[in-house]
């Protein structure tokens, strides 16, 4: 063994259970550690998300003894750069399987660079998973059932004594983002990963089941940043899972996002368009003034505004919430899921297109779903049952702290409900609701009679 490698960090920032740097390490004497950042995805991604990928290049090259290359500019053109600066004979990575990470692949090999690609950011790469005529999966049940049958491989080690380059000092280009002054993002890195996953093993998952759709207490693992920059792989996750009832459920969890991942794979287009396209004929309001305030958490809803508020504080939104305002934003303020995705996309460091995308079209009603846009979520009834103290409205809307769990859900029917500020409701629910079922109607998407839902 001889030469320089080279190896790519991409959306797997760490160094455990990382297959494609193992081979880098075994291909060559020594090994340079890089992370390429094209500018114009970074300027799409948000002050939030910047901070946080700022936070976890600062941890990963702490790890390494400050050993990481970071570099500015489209991968193709730096990779050869770089494997002509440092005398490279060797590139590895990991697979990308969203569209601007194909795309990325497409041009390298264009340019003639030679990549030796192993392993990906999920348990299963996606197209892997397939029906027994080998087409993909378009429903989530069965996907996760041949999921299970296909298996996955344990955790890799981690490198021992792996001899890193030192760079130069103007290729260490470390973005100084950082985040808003009043917002709280969570602390990133591996190191930071793998304490939050075994507090939650040793805490909250084996209630996973019971808390899991409660806003109002931590009861989610908030793995999703970790996994979203590959701080921690799903291997990992998976193998401390056992056969019980809370484990099953979130390892369900862990399958939907490579679910939705396998689908925009196939579907590359519907990372901004409708995978059912008999959506894109829908009457659909254009945003407003009342998209403004659906975006300030100011619409007189609760259970909407307690969600809209953490996201901007937070940089993270509960998933429970997540599919409430989606709802409230396409079915109550009839406004195309694009925008809201789009929202969502600067603010939070979770962000991941598959996921962000196909859940947004999931509550849509245009997405994977056997039962679609007939669900209704019933932003009142949300509040109610999924959090009956009002103790996450009382967190983030401190207008309604002085009313009693029953009432802070509908301060309009009390005498004090706007006593200290809160915002009139924009919109009847059950107006809009019914409305955004005779638009469904206009479209005829509906093949045959379906029950209405109002959940």
């Amino acid at each position: 063994m001889a030469g320089r490698s080279l190896f790519w960090f991409r959306r797997d920032l760490r160094l455990a259970d990382n297959p494609a740097l193992l081979d880098a390490i075994s291909a060559a004497d020594e090994t340079l550690l890089l992370f390429i950042i094209d500018q114009s995805v970074a300027d799409r991604a948000g002050e939030y998300r910047r901070a946080y990928l700022a936070d976890s290049l600062a941890k990963l090259d702490e790890a390494v003894g400050g050993r990481l290359a970071v570099m500015t500019g489209p991968p193709a053109a730096v990779l050869r750069d770089v494997a002509g600066t440092y005398h490279i004979t060797s590139i590895h990575a990991a697979r990308e399987f969203a569209p601007y990470g194909v795309q990325a692949e497409a041009d390298i090999n264009d340019a003639g660079i030679e990549i030796e690609y192993t392993g990906s950011i999920y348990a299963i790469a996606p197209g892997r998973v397939q029906k027994p005529d080998r087409s993909n999966y378009r429903v989530y049940s069965p996907f996760f059932k041949a999921r299970r049958s296909h298996g996955w491989r344990a955790p890799f080690a981690t490198p021992v004594s792996p001899r890193f380059i030192q760079p130069s000092r103007a290729d260490r280009q470390f973005p100084t983002w950082s985040s808003p002054a009043k917002v709280l993002l969570q602390e990133a890195g591996e190191v930071a990963a793998l304490d939050r996953w075994r507090a939650f093993m040793g805490g909250g998952l084996s209630s996973y089941d019971e808390f899991r759709n409660i806003p109002g207490v931590d009861g989610t693992s908030r793995l999703s940043p970790h996994l979203r920059w590959g701080e921690i792989h799903p291997r990992t996750i998976l193998a401390g899972l056992n056969q019980t009832t809370a484990h099953e459920i979130f390892r369900k969890e862990i399958a939907w996002r490579e679910f939705y991942a396998d689908v925009l794979y196939h579907n590359p287009l519907t990372s901004r368009q409708y995978y059912d396209p008999a959506f894109a004929a829908m009457r659909y309001d254009t945003p407003g003034q009342k998209f403004e305030l659906w975006c300030s958490g100011n619409t007189g809803f609760p259970i909407v505004d307690a969600a809209m508020r953490q996201l901007r504080l937070e940089g993270w939104m509960h998933n429970r919430t997540r599919m409430v305002v989606a709802s409230f934003l396409v079915k109550d303020l009839h406004i195309e899921w694009q925008y809201g995705a789009a929202f969502f996309m600067k603010y939070l460091v979770d962000n991941d297109v598959a996921s962000n995308s196909h859940g947004w079209q999931w509550t849509a009603g245009c997405g994977t779903d056997a039962s679609p846009y007939y669900r209704v979520f019933n932003p009142i009834e949300q509040g109610r049952r999924f959090d009956p103290e009002g103790n996450y409205i009382r967190r983030y809307i401190p207008e309604l702290r002085h009313l009693s769990s029953k009432d802070i859900h509908t301060p309009w029917e009390v005498l004090d409900g706007y006593s200290h500020g809160y915002p009139e409701r924009i919109v009847d629910h059950a107006a809009e609701r019914l409305e955004s079922l005779k638009r469904l109607e206009e479209i005829r998407v509906a093949k045959e009679p379906h029950p209405l839902r109002h959940v």
